[in-house]
């Protein structure tokens, strides 16, 4: 009998045994590379969070809300990259409270925002408008075949 020692993950922690067959092997793969994401800020200790999105469509466009509460516009990164649509954000926050020069508490906090998406027809990266209200970014993605990738600038 030969014993195999595999790396300890995450999701081997939550399977009930060890597939040994080249099926299993390739399941057991595909679903590692699937939650990959969640497992890395879940255990690496970090703070993601994937924005919660509202996608429209209308003839010429596609209209998306994604909130990302907190977030200032110079910390909001959007990237087009033919159907391709990635969100990006950083909410950094600091609490300090001071009695005369001496710090009584400080606290700070930071909250990454990160959610791509494939839209089912390309975007005229070039006539795409991003902007953001109370928390809220808006983009208007009109509709085209071919592009390249581009940042936005968030009004």
């Amino acid at each position: 009998m030969n014993l195999i020692r595999r790396g300890t993950t995450p999701l081997s922690t939550l399977r009930p045994g060890v597939m040994e067959d080249q099926f299993g092997r390739m399941v057991e793969n595909m679903f590692q590379d699937f939650f990959a994401p969640l497992a890395q800020g879940r255990w690496a200790g970090e703070d993601v969070g994937m924005p919660r999105l509202d996608v429209s469509e209308t003839d010429k466009t596609f209209e998306v809300k994604a909130e990302l509460p907190g977030v200032k516009k110079e910390d909001v990164h959007v990237s087009i990259d033919g159907q391709r649509v990635t969100i990006e954000g950083e909410c950094q926050q600091a609490n300090e409270q001071r009695q005369g020069e001496q710090v009584v508490y400080s606290e700070r906090s930071t909250r990454k925002y990160q959610r791509s998406f494939t839209l089912p027809s390309e975007v005229d990266d070039a006539s795409a408008q991003a902007r953001l209200e109370d928390g809220v970014l808006m983009l208007s993605l009109p509709k085209k075949q071919g592009g390249t990738a581009r940042q936005l600038t968030i009004q």
